[in-house]
């Protein structure tokens, strides 16, 4: 039962894949961040402003973190993945998305000094040639040539300001409730896109028929109902068993793509997806330390 959690706020996120992409041609990526954040904003306040108001004092004492949080998670992340839907495909969004497990782990051996694993290596390596097949369309050598599509180089860049959030989270173990902590990163959120926000031409950033529902899907499903699905699947199985699901992430886009987009899968779509999957869930499953150092150090802690 409690792996329905995590199941569903996969599932809750694919659809948020295809609610980017439909968004790229109906309204401006930052007016529908802005958008969202006020709903969910106002969906967590009914019960998350007040236990907040009370723990003032220490969310005071954390704001510069919190502030990073927000802009890393909330506001670059979001802005990015709809940035990006406008040039590249739902279903390379959610391949590229998928790599936040393993970016999260390498720069884990960065910044918190985790030791560097055979599986993080090869399903480092692994996941680098499959992503060459599928940004070059079939054709590695092209990367180098031409560069890589626009689109999914802000994917990427997505994925990777999503992962340096979940290693700082680790980092600092800022010590505040979930709920509160995204309530507040949110704000600062909000604040960083009003700017952004009111420089929108109001033709871009019209609430109309078109343009409500994807806002209520973003705000309702993919920012508070996923939030609580993944924080309830996290405190059930743990962070490493949960992030195992954000590999079904590509799986699930891909289906409603191509259902509800009409997107074509195509032969490097699915090699190179599985390729790229495939160093992930090395690097996930594999944990074994790469170098002497590190191996010692994993068992003197497995002995301790």
């Amino acid at each position: 039962m409690s792996y329905l959690f995590p199941l569903f706020a996969i599932l809750f996120w694919a659809g948020n894949v295809i609610v980017s992409k439909m968004a790229a041609s109906a309204i401006s990526p930052t007016a529908i961040t802005f958008y969202r954040l006020i709903l969910a904003l106002a969906i967590m306040g009914l019960f998350t402003a007040a236990p907040a108001w009370r723990n003032r004092k220490t969310l005071l004492r954390h704001w510069p973190k919190l502030a990073l949080y927000g802009a890393l998670s909330s506001a670059l992340f979001q802005a990015l993945s709809y940035r990006a839907a406008a040039t590249t495909t739902a279903t390379n969004m959610a391949i590229l998305t998928a790599l936040i497990p393993l970016l999260s782990m390498l720069l884990s051996v960065v910044i918190l000094r985790d030791p560097l694993t055979l599986g993080m290596a090869a399903g480092g390596a692994l996941s680098f040639l499959g992503l060459l097949y599928l940004v070059g369309q079939g054709d590695m050598l092209s990367v180098f040539q031409h560069g890589i599509h626009a689109g999914d180089g802000l994917m990427l860049l997505a994925a990777f300001s999503y992962a340096l959030y979940g290693v700082l989270l680790r980092h600092w173990q800022v010590p505040v409730p979930a709920w509160q902590s995204t309530f507040v990163q949110s704000i600062f959120a909000l604040l960083y896109m009003l700017p952004l926000y009111l420089r929108v031409p109001a033709a871009q950033a019209a609430l109309d028929i078109q343009t409500m529902p994807l806002i209520l899907y973003a705000g309702i499903f993919s920012s508070v109902l996923l939030s609580f699905l993944w924080i309830e699947g996290v405190q059930r199985l743990g962070p490493n068993r949960c992030s195992i699901f954000i590999n079904l992430l590509p799986l699930f886009t891909a289906l409603a793509a191509f259902v509800l987009l009409r997107e074509q899968l195509r032969a490097y779509h699915l090699l190179g997806g599985a390729v790229t999957l495939a160093g992930v869930l090395l690097a996930q499953t594999v944990r074994r330390p790469l170098f002497g150092r590190g191996r010692r150090a994993a068992l003197a802690a497995a002995k301790g």
